[in-house]
């Protein structure tokens, strides 16, 4: 029985042991740091967009018809005033061949009309001379005058009919010539939406058949830029971009046009901003995706700490006190981590610039702690913190 009992109270001290030696162990900290130094640091803001030319141009048509002939197609570049494509003219031509008809006989009614002013004018003079020698009555005489101003009205109407019919004669030529397509301007053509055989009806819409890129050297990305950042973006900033038909490749452009029209999509606004690009190989092409980095500031040679550093949090277990509030970090002072307050400039996804603090290049800074504390407070290496807006 004594063995037993001997045996027992050596595992609970072993138990208590072992216990008090993890206890102690947990609370052992490291601390990992670096070295404060001076570097580079551009603040950028990064979005997604669309590359798209210029000035694209959609090529309608005002005519319903067949469409007979296509004279391009994809990529063709085209002259303005080129023939693009023709709908089928033949009823058109009936038209304007109607409108002329109709015309000579307005032409000729007038002249019919002239000539009846002349017939009643002199039959009007005749009555005059004979109604004053009595061979006449007065009502006669007065049919004859009568006779004359009718004839004179409708010389002013067949006028009329003359002025009528060239305007519908105009307008069935006019109708004419837009069976022919022709390119507004210089340019290259992007799309087509037609074949030959197709029948285009313009009753209601204008359909869309070509769509012409004027200047695909001269390219621009339409960008949407979040509420959050659109404070920060400023006419003529540089910008860098990729796409990923060219990943290897960063094109660079700058911000020419930032619009005030806020687009929300699921209760997110964004506001778009139009990046100038030049496209002298014409790698980019219309509809490409674009990730876009806006740079909004570039400091060389300023002093600099680790993202890492900022978000490192030390806790006090014996007088369980939590880290100071406010920006700051930390750094080992006689092996002890101490708590330095900063104010702190622009970031990016690796540093943050320090405008004041007591803190210099000398510093070694915890941008890790490791412990075996479940409960200890570690650093974090996630992203850049939320520094001040610039």
């Amino acid at each position: 029985m004594k063995k037993i009992i001997i045996a027992l109270i050596v595992v609970i001290l072993i138990i208590f042991g072992v216990f008090f030696l993890i206890k102690n162990g947990s609370k052992n900290q490291r601390y990992i740091t670096q070295k404060v130094d001076r570097g580079d640091i551009r603040a950028t803001v990064s979005a997604t967009g669309t590359v798209n030319a210029v000035t694209t141009v959609l090529v309608g048509t005002q005519a319903s018809g067949t469409i007979q002939q296509l004279f391009v197609d994809y990529n063709s570049p085209v002259k303005k005033g080129q023939l693009l494509a023709q709908i089928d003219p033949a009823s058109f031509e009936a038209q304007v061949s109607q409108a002329s008809a109709n015309l000579s006989l307005a032409r000729a009614n007038l002249e019919k009309s002239r000539v009846a002013v002349r017939d009643t004018l002199t039959n009007f003079k005749r009555n005059k001379i004979l109604y004053g020698k009595n061979f006449i009555s007065k009502s006669d005489l007065d049919t004859s005058e009568t006779n004359y101003l009718s004839a004179i009205a409708q010389v002013k109407a067949s006028e009329a009919q003359v002025a009528q019919t060239q305007a519908a004669l105009s307008l069935a030529q006019t109708n004419l010539r837009h069976t022919q397509i022709l390119s507004p301007v210089n340019g290259t053509v992007i799309s087509r939406s037609v074949d030959v055989g197709q029948t285009v009806a313009a009753s209601f819409q204008t359909p869309t058949l070509f769509t012409i890129a004027q200047d695909l050297t001269k390219m621009q990305i339409d960008a949407n830029i979040d509420e959050a950042d659109i404070g920060r973006i400023k006419m003529n900033q540089p910008v860098s971009f990729t796409v990923d038909a060219y990943p290897e490749v960063t094109f660079q452009g700058n911000v020419s046009e930032i619009r005030n029209a806020p687009t929300t999509v699921q209760n997110v606004v964004t506001y778009a901003v139009i990046v100038n690009v030049d496209n002298p190989e014409l790698k980019l092409k219309p509809g490409m995706t674009a990730n876009v980095s806006i740079v909004i500031d570039d400091k060389k040679d300023i002093l600099r700490v680790p993202n890492a550093a900022l978000r490192v949090k030390i806790i006090d277990k014996d007088r369980k006190k939590a880290s100071p509030k406010g920006t700051g970090v930390w750094i080992l002072e006689n092996k002890e981590p101490k708590r330095v307050s900063l104010t702190l400039g622009i970031s990016d996804n690796r540093f943050t610039e320090v405008v004041s603090g007591n803190l210099n290049e000398s510093h070694h800074i915890i941008v890790e702690v490791k412990t075996n504390d479940k409960t200890g407070a570690t650093g974090s290496r996630g992203g850049p913190p939320r520094g001040p807006r610039f």
